[in-house]
Parts: structure tokens; C-alpha cells; sequence
């Protein structure tokens, strides 16, 4: 439960640091390219979305192997 707690928290924190920030972050802006043009009108929100998911899915597998070794 903590764990997916911690997952959608980081997601939103950085789902919404990809939208506030003018320039655009890896990997969100790399995904976007490489779908192309078809999407420009929402290339900022898919991004913002592939940065969420990927930094918090991060994020998230380092919370997991730090909580196992406290455990143990």
C-alpha cells in the first residue's frame, strides 16, 4: 500500500514539474519525437506523462530495494 502511495505521489510531483517547467525533460521529450508531428498539439501533456511515469516508476523500485534491506 506504502509503496503505491509513493508511486502516485511521485508521479504527480513530476507529471506537473514536466508541465511547469518551459523546457522540455528527458525522456518525455524524446518519446514525443519519436512519435512525431501527428501529436504536436499535445506533445507538452503526453510528455509531462512519459516523465511522470518513468521518473516515478524510478523512484519507486529504489523505495522497494531500501525498505527491503531496512526489513531485513
Amino acid at each position: 500500500m506504502r509503496g503505491a502511495l509513493i508511486l502516485i505521489a511521485f508521479f504527480l510531483l513530476f507529471a506537473s514539474a514536466s508541465l511547469l517547467i518551459p523546457s522540455p525533460m528527458f525522456p518525455g521529450n524524446f518519446f514525443c519525437a519519436l512519435i512525431g508531428e501527428t501529436i504536436s498539439e499535445y506533445a507538452g501533456y503526453l510528455s509531462a506523462v512519459f516523465n511522470g511515469v518513468f521518473y516515478s516508476t524510478i523512484l519507486w523500485l529504489v523505495f522497494i530495494v531500501i525498505s527491503k534491506r531496512l526489513e531485513e
